[in-house]
């Protein structure tokens, strides 16, 4: 009897050793994720405003208006460097089956020309109220379509945000039949090609950078397709008739090697997190870029665009604190039921008989 005892309770400490085991070993885990999604979040919030910068001075200073020419470009660099960092074994490639990923490539593609479009044939305060409509609509495609269910805090805090994004940036609202039906297509497509990004690095089982891996040549030949009648029906003329001297050239190359990073941290950000984080993000980057124009340049700064600022960033952190905390409590449920189906499962429940 006191042999049997002694046995039961060196498999209790095993199984105790055992367990401390699993759950260092998962909160590790946690830590290092963690890491990386905020490593990607700050890679994508410095490349993103910095292209902005980049982008602002070769369109308004330097002249160069070709938007979706110069987004090709981008796509073109992407794909080039991809292959190079997969044959340094920087990257792995995964295949992914073809007719899945030429309709997530178009998806994207025409999602840019749309939002060109939109600008194009809008008023700004009309084309940021279409930016604005992209985090209500991912929350009901997410809703119908996908099940995921929004609790009512991550709600509020979103709508705080746009609310503060609206009162920064949204001005003049001039509504024609064209330019609504262009900003339509804008959001859904947007929208579309965003939760695409998430669900299909699950439903392939691949990385975000194999993912863009795989998509950016078809991304870039859709994109080098309809760039230049689309910027000739918004712009007039083709890039080449732009006199293409050193300046335009520096910078047109500066902004295509920073959408390396833009691209990567795009496709990383969506694959770490979601749709509605990655568009949250967006309008963080805009508040940057808003406040880089009143501190740097010397914008004028109105008291609504103040205001407007800080009650996005407002909802933001309220956004940020409510993710984090449900999260968290998603983790414990998962790793509760990961013990109670765990190698301790057997014996908890033989030792609770025995007791019976």
């Amino acid at each position: 009897m006191a042999s049997a005892n002694k046995m039961i309770g060196i498999n209790h400490d095993s199984q105790s050793q055992i367990d401390t085991g699993v759950t260092n070993s998962n909160a590790q885990s946690a830590a290092q994720k963690d890491l990386s999604v905020f490593a990607a979040l700050a890679l994508s919030v410095v490349s993103s405003v910095s292209i902005v910068i980049v982008n602002k001075y070769l369109i308004s200073t330097l002249g160069f208006q070709y938007v979706t020419f110069l987004t090709a470009m981008h796509m073109i660099v992407t794909a080039v460097a991809l292959r190079f960092a997969a044959k340094y074994n920087f990257v792995e490639p995964k295949e992914i089956e073809r007719v899945a990923l030429i309709r997530f490539s178009f998806i994207n593609g025409i999602s840019i020309a749309f939002l060109n479009l939109s600008l194009g044939f809008n008023s700004v305060g009309f084309y940021q109220m279409t930016k604005l409509a992209i985090i209500p609509c991912t929350v009901a495609m997410h809703t119908v379509y996908y099940g995921k269910k929004y609790s009512s805090a991550i709600k509020g805090a979103l709508g705080i945000l746009l609310l503060g994004v609206g009162i920064a940036t949204v001005t003049d609202m001039q509504l024609n039949g064209l330019g609504t039906f262009m900003s339509v297509c804008a959001v859904l497509t947007t929208c579309v090609s965003q939760i695409w990004t998430n669900h299909y690095t699950k439903q392939f089982s691949v990385s975000s950078t194999q993912l863009l891996y795989a998509a950016s040549p078809y991304m870039a030949a859709i994109l080098a397709t309809i760039a230049l009648p689309l910027d000739s029906q918004l712009v007039g003329g083709t890039p080449f008739d732009v006199t293409w001297s050193v300046p335009v050239l520096f910078w047109a190359s500066l902004s295509c090697a920073i959408a390396i990073s833009v691209n990567f941290s795009t496709f990383l950000v969506i694959g770490k997190c979601d749709a509605v984080t990655y568009q949250v993000l967006g309008h963080l980057k805009t508040m940057l870029v808003l406040g880089f124009g009143f501190t740097v340049i010397g914008n004028p700064a109105t008291g609504r665009n103040l205001m407007g600022i800080a009650v996005a960033l407002v909802g933001m952190v309220v956004y940020a604190q409510v993710e984090s905390k449900e999260k968290q409590i998603a983790s414990r449920a998962s790793n509760s039921e990961k013990e109670l189906a765990g190698p301790g499962a057997t014996h908890v429940l033989g030792a609770r008989s025995s007791n019976v």
